[in-house]
């Protein structure tokens, strides 16, 4: 299964100069958060395939505006060709505002899903916009990463772990690529392509 993961940032190439070949041989889209849902919709209208969608911090406008032809996987697990997806978005609290969390309110998220995470024999795919605590996160507050997502890592052992937040301009800190434990991290800012099959993602994104 090939996957177009985006975040924080539209992608020039995708949205002002595309052509539909780029989404050539994609199997799956996935959104870590802060783009646009103009966007989104944009890429839903030229594919077949299921958009899936989280909220960053800065998608209040979300509220009005959904993205059309898109799937909202808050909260959830989504399976798609038996590969599941769990859906966790929002920042660490810094201000007020939507789509923000503090750890506590994060961890209460999760423990609401336990049913569904145990139905579903735990998941696939983490997607989240925050990464994890200490984990290509940021040290100061907006940036920080929850320390519950490490935990999920280390009962369920995803394959794969998807985030944005933290762009990749902020500085070398920020990396693409990174493995937790059995887990492939991938930040997906602005686009990445990758295989859920490949053993060894790092060497090959696109």
């Amino acid at each position: 299964m090939r996957i177009l993961a985006i975040a924080d940032e539209e992608s020039r190439t995708l949205w002002d100069y595309f052509e539909k070949s780029k989404l050539e041989g994609i199997d799956l889209i996935i959104s870590c958060g802060d783009l646009d849902p103009r966007y989104l919709s944009f890429l839903a209208t030229f594919t077949t395939v299921p958009v899936l969608y989280i909220h960053g911090n800065h998608d209040d406008k979300y509220e009005k505006m959904p993205p059309d032809g898109c799937i909202c996987i808050e909260d959830r697990i989504y399976v798609h060709e038996g590969v599941r997806i769990l859906g966790l978005g929002g920042s660490m609290r810094y201000k007020p505002g939507p789509h923000q969390y503090t750890e506590r309110q994060m961890k209460m998220r999760i423990a609401k899903q336990r049913f569904s995470l145990l139905r579903n024999r735990g998941f696939d795919i983490l997607v989240t916009h925050a990464p994890a605590y200490q984990l290509n996160d940021g040290r100061d507050l907006p940036h920080q990463g929850f320390r519950v997502f490490r935990t999920l890592l280390e009962k369920y052992r995803p394959k794969f772990f998807l985030h944005g937040h933290v762009h990749m301009s902020y500085g070398r800190e920020h990396k693409r690529y990174d493995k937790y434990m059995n887990t492939h991290v991938i930040n997906a800012f602005e686009k990445c392509i990758f295989d859920f099959e490949d053993e060894s993602p790092g060497d090959h994104l696109s």
